[in-house]
């Protein structure tokens, strides 16, 4: 017995470790000493290929991971197999050897088993070899084995003839061809694709099936004379035929072309073309190049841009570049993206036998196109890394990008109402003209509306679909939860009606903008946007939009240009400001959430501490949106931290560091506890510190502001290079007005639950319950009933209410009850 020494003992081996005492080794070589000695085979077939074959051969893919280090060649059906055996001789391209049919069944080579599907036969070669004693072993060994994905049964390799593109000839070129063009991400161009570039071999384009395009080849029987037939008219001249329309096989497999060597009648060879060969010249195909279009081809030719998956690079990006190279040297597109696979939630490939995915329809129905659009768009999938596709992720840009965006327009249009109500004008708007507004908040959302344009035009002219939405939903925070919650009140015209008419212009303004430019990438519901703020939109001129085919150009968003910034609106300073001021009022709201303040109570002071150029003179010229947003009497705004008595602390990342850390954890964490104020400084200022003798970095630890006053007036927070201070002491004084702002939130629940709209004319009547209540809540009543009216937008008056009554509730303040009505005037 010859084996590879490695496989003789242990477990999988040809012995176990217990059997080695009785294994005797009678010699070692290296496996190189065998090389060209013949052997007798082990059944009798190929008996006249003796003295060629037969004999042993060495090479690298044998590995010593299983087996004996021994394999028998099968040059029909391996490509390792077929490779060596070339290279050494034993046979020729022109006669491989392969006793398996098309059927999987073994032919008259294999005498003893003709017409036995090769599966089938295990058993009899098993019982063969052991009746002729030249069995050593025999057992199952479970390994990975390719299946038809179709029908789930096992296939064999086979060695078939095959008609070849002559790639590597143009390998260089190739390579030159894909430098000239841009991919998404480009690490796909430069690597993967590159390398697969660099190691092509000459391409199989032939296929033995009966369905597919016919390879358009006549050769005689000798393959000494051969025709490639470019054209039907071509075909018609050689065959002499004339009633030649259709190019399926059943129609050209019996046309003939006569020889002009006196060979006999030419026959279409019987293949049929690889179908990623038809895929690669869909470009010319779909034109029908040459023979038709053939300017308009040219004028279009490369694509502008193409994109698939990145399990095309061995694909039709491939042969996109092989046939253009071949034909026009050139790549047949400028820019593509490589997209990933989605599969299932779980990380498995989506299958319709395990339906291991929503139902689409379900999605598409319940959630919309748009919204799994967005969510493809913005996923991994389009820089070419795998999505796991989950469901709630295309229900959360519902929740975050178009349920807002629905309710900034209809905010808007209530508003466009109840001007017409109070004042009778027909709100339009010119979207070509500038906004004359002087408000810093118009001012800001427009300029910032310049700064996402821009960067949409860049990054899209850059195909980087991936980077748009998160912008997207930093720009629908700002619209809603900044500057439609900031101006409420201005655009119900609290300070006028004509400035209402320029908040109005604004966010009507944004809301176009924000339509055209997300048409592209929302196209159902930003259609929808679009047809509604068509009637508040002023034409620029008199003249009629033009007419294409009777269709108007403004008829739909889907006819209008994605919208460039208006230099006019550009304020990078105010974008600058309001970036801090949100910065500030959020670590305001955090520290009343963490203090337990809600913010209908107004606080004393709030300071905000920054040595950053602009912070302090931007802040302060944004002062009446802090005062109003965080509800504070006053603030201060300093460069000076030491005269707050703040200190630095820092807070570990226990779910890092524990796995880190592991046994010395506690003692760390007792070190961090006791750092000074000047170490932290040190480590925000390098980014790491040594620990009990452990490095911390990074998100190791958080480092936080804490107040270190004994009198506990104030508690910290901070942003970066922002300190915000928030006294949190209770005023009495302050207390009454928080009690009023709990009575306008209790009344405008009442109005939700009554389906009244802000432009229903109301009046809201009182009473106290009895006369405790009466003692209790009258003062405020008198010292707050202008700053409840004015909050709710109608009259305020103590008694029974009068008329017709909508909704009544008793509502409990300051522990004690009275009965509220809501009646229409």
């Amino acid at each position: 017995l010859i084996a590879l020494k490695s496989r003789l003992f242990g477990k999988g081996c040809l012995y176990s470790e217990e059997e080695k005492e009785d294994v005797e080794i009678l010699e070692e070589m290296k496996g190189a000493t065998l090389k060209g000695k013949q052997y007798e085979p082990l059944f009798p077939y190929f008996a006249d290929r003796k003295g060629t074959a037969f004999k042993v051969l060495v090479d690298t893919y044998v590995t010593d991971d299983s087996g004996t280090g021994i394999v028998h060649n099968a040059p029909g059906h391996g490509e390792d197999d077929y490779r060596v055996c070339i290279h050494a001789g034993i046979i020729t391209a022109e006669d491989v050897p392969c006793p398996v049919d098309g059927s999987g069944k073994y032919t008259s080579t294999v005498s003893d088993m003709e017409g036995v599907y090769v599966k089938d036969a295990d058993k009899t070669i098993v019982k063969r070899l052991k009746d002729e004693e030249k069995l050593f072993h025999f057992a199952q060994v479970k390994h990975a084995y390719p299946h038809c994905w179709r029908s789930g049964t096992p296939l064999i390799r086979k060695t078939v003839d095959s008609w070849f593109v002559r790639v590597e000839e143009v390998k260089e070129k190739l390579l030159k061809n894909n430098d000239k063009t841009y991919w998404v991400p480009g690490n796909i161009r430069t690597g993967r694709f590159r390398n697969w570039l660099a190691d092509a071999r000459d391409w199989a384009i032939s296929r033995n099936r009966y369905w597919g395009t016919p390879i358009p080849l006549w050769a005689s029987d000798d393959f000494e004379e051969v025709i490639c037939v470019g054209s039907i008219e071509e075909l018609k001249e050689l065959s002499g035929r004339d009633d030649i329309t259709d190019l399926h096989r059943e129609y050209v497999d019996e046309i003939t072309i006569p020889s002009k060597q006196g060979k006999g009648p030419l026959k279409r060879v019987p293949y049929v073309f690889d179908c990623w060969f038809e895929s690669g010249s869909m470009p010319y195909a779909q034109r029908h190049y040459p023979f038709e279009d053939k300017e308009s081809f040219e004028k279009g030719f490369p694509a502008d841009f193409i994109a698939e998956g990145i399990d095309q690079t061995r694909g039709w990006f491939y042969t996109l570049l092989v046939i253009g190279t071949c034909l026009f040297d050139n790549p047949p597109w400028k820019n593509l993206i490589v997209n990933g696979l989605v599969l299932a939630s779980d990380g498995h490939k989506m299958s319709k036998r395990l339906k291991n995915y929503p139902d689409p329809n379900l999605v598409l129905n319940e959630d919309g196109a748009d919204a799994l659009r967005l969510y493809l768009i913005t996923s991994p999938a389009v820089r070419a890394e795998n999505l796991r596709f989950d469901r709630k992720g295309v229900q959360s840009l519902t929740k975050d990008v178009f349920l807002p965006w629905l309710n900034a327009f209809r905010f808007f249009e209530q508003q466009v109402t109840l001007l017409k109500a109070e004042t009778g004008v027909d709100f339009t708007f010119d979207d070509t003209a500038k906004c004359p507004s002087e408000n810093a908040m118009d001012r800001w959302i427009l300029a910032f509306v310049q700064n996402l344009l821009e960067f949409v035009h860049k990054e899209m002219a850059a195909y980087r679909l991936y980077t748009v939405v998160p912008k997207l939903l930093k720009f629908v925070d700002n619209l809603t939860n900044w500057y439609i919650r900031f101006n409420r009140k201005r655009l119900k015209g609290s300070e006028g009606w004509e400035d209402a008419q320029l908040a109005l212009w604004t966010l009507g303004e944004v809301l176009m903008t924000m339509t055209k430019f997300m048409a592209p990438f929302t196209p159902f519901f930003a259609e929808w946007v679009y047809q509604h703020m068509l009637p508040f939109i002023k034409e620029a001129n008199s003249e009629e939009p033009r007419e294409i085919n009777g269709v108007k150009e403004n008829a739909s968003v889907h006819f209008c240009m994605v919208p460039q910034p208006k230099p006019f609106y550009e304020n990078e300073e105010v974008v600058r400001a309001f970036e801090f001021l949100k910065r500030t009022i959020d670590c305001g709201r955090l520290l009343r959430e963490q203090n337990k303040l809600p913010i209908k109570y107004p606080t004393m002071e709030l300071v905000v501490v920054s040595k950053t150029e602009h912070v302090l003179e931007d802040i302060k010229s944004l002062q009446n949106y802090v005062l109003s947003e965080i509800n504070i009497r006053k603030l201060t705004l300093s460069d000076d931290e030491a005269q707050y008595n703040v200190k630095l602390q820092a807070i570990p990342d226990f779910k890092t560091l524990g796995s880190k850390l592991k046994g010395d954890m506690k003692k760390v964490h007792n070190a961090v506890r006791e750092l000074t104020h000047e170490q932290l400084l040190n480590y925000q200022e390098t980014g790491t510190m040594e620990v009990c003798g452990h490095t911390l970095s990074g998100s190791d630890l958080s480092i936080v502001y804490q107040y270190a006053g004994e009198d506990k007036k104030y508690a910290a927070a901070t942003d970066n290079d922002i300190l915000i201070l928030l006294d949190v002491t209770e005023y009495p004084e302050l207390i009454n007005e928080g009690l009023a702002r709990e009575f306008v939130s209790n009344v405008q629940k009442m109005r939700q639950k009554g389906g009244l709209v802000p432009t229903d004319s109301v009046e809201i009547s009182y009473t106290f319950a009895n006369d405790k209540a009466k003692t209790a809540l009258a003062p405020l009543f008198e010292s707050h009933s202008e700053f409840i009216s004015s909050s709710l937008g109608c009259t305020l008056k103590e008694g029974p209410a009068e008329g017709e009554t909508v909704i009544s509730e008793k509502v409990k303040i300051k522990g004690a009850q009275l009965s509220v009505a809501i009646q229409r005037k």
